[in-house]
């Protein structure tokens, strides 16, 4: 009985593959326009993509248009394919304003750049082009269902930003690049005044300040030290209890034996 039955889903495989490779080599659009739509309810989406492919050029001004550009944008979604979806989807937004699926089409075009976005330690334009194209949607679609996920991507990709910019001020000062250090972290203190890595950046730029200051040719010592003192200070004012002040009052002790402030 068993083998009967591997018999027949074996049949069943080879029919259906023959009927798709039918319809890819079909000179009849609508052959793979219903094999397609077939195929797309099914899920089989990198099938259903191959056959749209050969049919949209088509199919422009036809009524089944708006149809077939939907089901080949979410066909690229769907495959992971995001450069395409997000190009795709933009165009069909463009296209078809007044479409029913228009809102879900511009939020998961927005989402494609969104996927599309490497993590913190590759270059960040993607991620800021992602952040806009989200704010785009939100400010499209300010009564959108889809809002809530839309402001959590962004948050997410902002703490991208962050992540990022604070790792290369960190990095400047491990590799003792002392002033390139301090002025990432001013602008990166600028740039994200409510991160919740403000503490931590107010510290290194600190400690870079200190290094800088400790290191320094006695003639530019002195301004150096003054600067440690008012980054101290700034510090001390907005984080009384912090853990990492023994550490920054034991370096400013040094600092009044180096130079007797």
């Amino acid at each position: 009985m068993k083998n009967i039955v591997y018999i027949l889903i074996f049949c069943l495989c080879i029919s259906a593959c023959g009927e798709y490779q039918k319809a890819l080599n079909s000179d009849e659009i609508s052959v793979k326009f219903n094999l397609g739509t077939e195929l797309f309810g099914n899920k089989k989406y990198l099938k259903a993509s191959r056959l749209f492919a050969q049919i949209l050029p088509q199919y422009r001004g036809k009524p089944q248009a708006q149809k077939l550009s939907y089901m080949q944008a979410m066909c690229f979604y769907n495959t992971k394919d995001y450069n395409s979806s997000s190009y795709q989807m933009e165009r069909f937004v463009n296209s078809y304003p007044d479409s029913e699926k228009v809102e879900e089409v511009a939020f998961l075009s927005a989402k494609s750049y969104y996927l599309m976005a490497p993590d913190f330690s590759k270059d960040p334009e993607n991620i800021k082009i992602a952040i806009d194209k989200l704010q785009d949607f939100i400010n499209l679609y300010p009564e959108s269902q889809l809002i809530k996920e839309a402001n959590e991507l962004i948050f997410e990709l902002d703490y991208r930003l962050e992540f990022k910019e604070f790792n290369i001020a960190l990095q400047y000062n491990v590799l003792t690049d002392y002033q390139a250090s301090i002025k990432s972290f001013d602008n990166f203190l600028v740039d994200f005044p409510g991160s919740d890595l403000r503490e931590k950046a107010l510290y290194h730029r600190f400690d870079s300040a200190y290094k800088l200051a400790i290191n320094s040719v006695v003639w530019k010592q002195q301004e150096r030290i003054s600067n440690v003192v008012s980054y101290y200070n700034s510090f001390k004012n907005n984080y009384k209890e912090s853990e990492f002040l023994t550490e920054m009052e034991i370096k400013m002790e040094e600092l009044v034996k180096l130079n007797n402030i």
